[in-house]
Parts: structure tokens; sequence; C-alpha cells
């Protein structure tokens, strides 16, 4: 009996170590489109009617997702999570602010939102998949991105790096 869940262990401890190489290239692969600038001055009025100003002197991370993005769905915490402690502008796409309201209403989220109803900030990044990530350090340089889910201990490193 305990052959036969040491054998299990192993091979789910297999199975999660290939998915996350798997997760990893095929991130990488579909990265190669964005827009890999610097990140330009941005003010841009939020959902809240708040003015977003980019602190000049943090990193940050401008995140891609949308409503009705399943993924975005099971991301949304670690975005919560990491904007506690570091600068983020979210940006949800091809929504109305009433969906985006009652979303974060119902997933007891308050990050920073700017709504691109009609995806034009998306197609100056090229963004094609949702979620997307963007890490830039503190001159405005990408550092990082990220196509799909990433965790929160994922987020928080590369901000850590970002910050170095």
């Amino acid at each position: 009996m305990k052959e036969k869940i040491k054998h299990y262990i192993k091979e789910i401890i297999i199975f999660v170590i290939v998915m996350s190489i798997v997760a990893n290239v095929v991130s990488f692969y579909k990265s190669f489109d964005l827009n890999k600038g610097s990140l330009d001055n941005m003010n841009l009025t939020l959902i809240d009617n708040t003015i977003f100003k980019q602190d000049n002197k943090k990193p940050i991370i401008i995140h891609f997702w949308a409503t009705w993005c399943p993924t975005c769905s099971l991301e949304s915490s670690n975005i919560q999570y990491i904007s506690k402690s570091y600068e983020v502008l979210t940006v949800a796409v091809k929504s109305n602010d009433k969906d985006i309201g009652k979303y974060m209403l119902e997933n007891n989220l308050d990050f920073k939102v700017y709504n691109d109803k009609e995806a034009k900030l998306a197609r100056k990044f090229n963004i094609a998949v949702y979620p997307t990530t963007f890490i830039y350090d503190e001159n405005r340089n990408l550092v990082f991105s990220e196509v799909g889910y990433t965790s929160t201990f994922g987020l928080w490193i590369r901000m850590w790096w970002a910050s170095l």
C-alpha cells in the first residue's frame, strides 16, 4: 500500500513539474509579439473617476484582464494581494464599467482599474491573450512580461527583482 501511495505522489509531482514547464514555454512563446518598449507617461481616468499618474520612483505592474476571462478570475486574488505592496495598474479590456464594478464587488477587489472599452491600450501593447502582465522598473524599462496565469509568489519575486 505504501508503495502505491509513493508511486502516485511521484507521478503527481512529475505531472506538476512538466505542466509548469509547458506553461512557462507557452507563456514565453506568446510573449514574442508584445510591445517590449519602455513605458510612456500615462494619465488615465480610472473607473472610480480618479486619475492614475505613475510614480516614476517605483516599479509598476501593468496587468491586462477582462471580466469575461476565466483565467483572469483565477488570478484576480493574486493581483489584489500584490497591489497592497506595489504599484499596480490593471486594464480591463472590452468590458463595461457596470460589469467591472459588479465583478470587483463580488470578488472583494479594490485594485486600480482602467476600462479599455475599445482595446486601444491593449492594441498599443500588442495584447492577444488575457491575462497579460508587464513589470517595469523605476526607469520605465520592461523587466518582465507574462502571458497567462501567474502566481502571487511569481509576481512578488518579479517585483522584488525589478526593485533592485
